[in-house]
């Protein structure tokens, strides 16, 4: 049995959930990047008519399914992948965790990781057997074989937004080696003002060569579809080839209603831009709010977080803090040793919650 994964980190959030549980006017939790407005009524539509759904689901996923992700890549991103070069996945943290498996990474590789990160990329390192390293420095890698490395453009927890060239010198630094490069970019609809997010993908950042690349996306943000578990992966063919056949022994498919909503949400842009406008409104609230109270917000280019610190807080005393107002927010602790003295605060809670939330800075603010 594998070992050595460590504890779930949002267990420890516990106490800290029940203290802003009580306050009087309920908990304001921005605390995690789950969806809270409705899924796309284009898309429950889709799921209900494929709903006689007795067979297999192909693990390759429909033509029509391949078609709409490579259509969407091209229209909202300028990237052009063939359509057999897509495959869905079971919600991308799921392909994140198994990854490493997957490539039959195993004792002896390293799988590179942001410094600040995403706990999965660790975990997923680990379940294989690798080492997981978290560097955000190509020397810091050193001389091991490093197997797998892993980009977040934009970032979880930071927002930041890689620009191409440190893209085009990841690539030129892992072709270079052998290493393949994985980009988690679930967040590349969602950058705010002149800071637009590219897909590694993209000409601009691996020339027109996909080879050895790998862009994971997901619908789970964009179209608020978190509950349907759906996303995909596409790139480098040939590594999407030997993916698509272990997956096949395993069992890994995409449920057809699924696969059938995921077309729909990948073929409309109408509902992403009205959620895309959502999260700009809340975080033009949260981000003075915040900033009033006595946190800084540093880097937040993009995606769906405020990465801010507090200059007598750390992270845990800051969770405290916001907790006694009814508040839960993420520490950043959760996302490396570099994250001790931040916190994240997820744009994901209602209007009416995230104006709860301004009003409790604003006392905040008052009181201090």
């Amino acid at each position: 049995m594998t070992t050595g994964l460590p504890a779930y980190p949002w267990d420890s959030l516990a106490a800290a959930a029940e203290l802003a549980g009580a306050h009087p006017d309920g908990i304001v939790d921005l605390s995690v990047g789950t969806p809270v407005d409705p899924v796309p009524d284009v898309v429950q539509v889709a799921l209900s008519a494929a709903g006689n759904s007795p067979g297999y689901p192909a693990t390759a996923g429909t033509a029509a399914l391949r078609e709409a992700a490579a259509g969407w890549l091209a229209r909202r991103h300028n990237v052009r992948v063939e359509p057999a070069a897509v495959l869905p996945v079971i919600g991308t943290k799921e392909f994140i965790a198994w990854l490493p498996t997957l490539l039959g990474c195993g004792p002896g590789d390293v799988v590179v990781h942001p410094e600040l990160a995403y706990p999965t990329y660790d975990a997923g390192a680990r379940l294989a057997g690798a080492s997981p390293l978290a560097a955000d420095s190509l020397v810091a890698a050193g001389p091991g074989r490093v197997a797998l490395l892993w980009l977040n453009t934009p970032s979880n927890p930071t927002g930041q937004v890689l620009p191409p060239e440190h893209l085009r010198k990841v690539v030129g630094w892992a072709r270079d080696r052998g290493t393949i490069v994985a980009s988690d970019e679930c967040y590349i609809e969602l950058g705010w003002g002149d800071s637009q997010p590219i897909s590694v993908l993209h000409p601009d950042a691996c020339a027109g060569s996909h080879t050895g690349l790998l862009a994971v996306h997901s619908l789970s943000k964009r179209s608020n579809m978190a509950g349907y578990r759906a996303g995909f992966v596409t790139g480098d063919p040939s590594l999407i080839a030997k993916l698509l056949e272990i997956r096949k022994h395993a069992g890994m498919m995409v449920p057809g209603p699924v696969q059938a909503a995921m077309v729909a949400a990948l073929t409309d842009d109408s509902h992403a831009e009205q959620q895309r406008t959502r999260y700009e409104a809340r975080r033009a609230k949260l981000w003075p709010a915040l900033e009033l109270a006595g946190w800084a917000v540093e880097q937040s280019a993009a995606g769906l977080y405020l990465w801010a610190t507090h200059p007598g807080l750390d992270c845990w005393s800051s969770v405290q803090r916001l907790a006694e107002s009814g508040i839960l927010v993420a520490p950043g602790e959760f996302y490396g040793p570099r994250g001790a003295r931040h916190i994240r605060v997820a744009l994901t809670a209602t209007d009416e919650r995230i104006d709860a939330a301004v009003g409790r800075l604003a006392r905040l603010a008052a009181a201090a």
